[in-house]
C-alpha cells in the first residue's frame, strides 16, 4: 500500500546567523522530522537551544540556511492562514471582548456563521458566560483559553504553540494541560508544541522530540504510548519522563547525569 503523505516534513534544516565579525553562528543543524496528520508533537531541549527558532521556520516566519519544510508535500515559503501560531506571551486584543477576539479572524464569514463558530469554540474552551468580558477582567488562564479558541475558530490544519502555558501558575497550568488534551482529542488538529517542561511534554504528546544544546540537533524522538488522560504517577509515565531527562543529560531532579 502507498503510504499517505506526511502532514509536516522537516528536511535537513540548518540555520546560521552571522556575527558582527561575519563569522557563522550555527543555531540548528541537520534537523529531520516527519509529523503525521493529527499528531501532537512536543519539542523539548535546553533553554536557548533553538526550539522556538525551529517552530518559526516550520511555520514560515524564518527561512532556513539550508533544507526545507513541507506541509502536505508543498514547500513552506511564508506564513499561511491555514496554520496558526500561538505565542508564549498572550496575544489577545485588550480592546476587544472575548466574543470579538474569538471571531476576529472570521470577518469574511456571514454574521450567522461567525456567531455559530464563536459560540461553538467559546463552549469548547469553557468560557460560556464570559462572552462580553474584556481581557483585563479575566485570569491569565482564561485569556489563554481565548487565544486557543481564536486559533481554533480560524479552522487551521496545523497549530504551532510556543510555550503557551509558560506564564501560568502551576495549578492553572495543570488544568490547562488536561483541557488542551481534550480540545485536541475533539478537533484532531496537528500540533507542534514547544515547551521547556518535560512533565508537560509527557502529559501532552504522542511523541517527544528531544533537542541537544546549540547548535541543536535532534538527540532523540520518543514515543509516549500511554492512554489519555494520563496518570502522572504511573510507573510508565515516570519511566518516559526520566528517559527524556537522561537523554538531555539530567537526572529527574535536574542534576547533571551521564547521557
Amino acid at each position: 500500500m502507498t503510504q499517505p503523505t506526511p502532514k509536516i516534513e522537516l528536511r535537513d534544516l540548518q540555520l546560521e546567523y552571522r556575527g558582527r565579525d561575519g563569522a557563522a553562528m550555527p543555531v540548528l543543524q541537520s534537523i529531520d522530522l516527519t509529523v503525521r496528520e493529527g499528531e501532537f508533537i512536543c519539542i523539548v531541549g535546553p533553554s536557548g537551544c533553538g526550539k522556538s527558532t525551529l517552530l518559526n521556520i516550520a511555520c514560515g516566519f524564518l527561512q532556513p540556511t539550508r533544507g526545507q519544510v513541507l506541509i502536505d508535500g508543498t514547500v513552506v515559503q511564508r506564513p499561511d492562514r491555514r496554520r496558526v501560531f500561538i505565542f508564549q506571551n498572550n496575544a489577545v486584543f485588550p480592546w476587544l471582548t472575548v466574543q470579538q477576539n474569538i471571531g476576529f479572524g472570521l470577518l469574511d464569514q456571514s454574521p450567522k456563521e461567525r456567531d455559530e463558530a464563536v459560540r461553538h469554540y467559546t463552549e469548547m474552551v469553557g468560557l460560556t458566560g464570559f462572552e462580553q468580558a474584556y481581557p483585563r477582567e479575566l485570569s491569565g488562564g482564561m485569556n489563554q483559553r481565548v487565544e486557543i479558541a481564536r486559533a481554533l475558530a480560524a479552522d487551521p490544519d496545523v497549530l504551532y504553540m510556543d510555550e503557551p502555558l509558560g506564564a501560568l501558575d502551576f495549578l492553572t497550568r495543570l488544568k490547562m494541560r488536561t483541557d488542551l488534551v481534550e480540545i485536541w482529542r475533539r478537533t484532531q488538529k496537528t500540533i507542534l508544541f514547544v515547551t521547556h517542561d518535560v512533565e508537560e511534554s509527557v502529559q501532552l504528546a504522542d511523541r517527544v522530540v528531544v533537542m541537544s544544546p546549540r547548535p541543536a540537533e535532534i538527540r532523540a524522538i520518543l514515543d509516549v504510548d500511554l492512554p489519555r488522560p494520563r496518570n502522572l504517577d504511573s510507573p510508565e509515565y515516570l519511566a518516559i519522563r526520566d528517559k527524556i531527562f537522561r537523554t538531555m543529560g539530567l537526572d529527574h531532579s535536574g542534576m547533571q547525569a551521564e547521557v
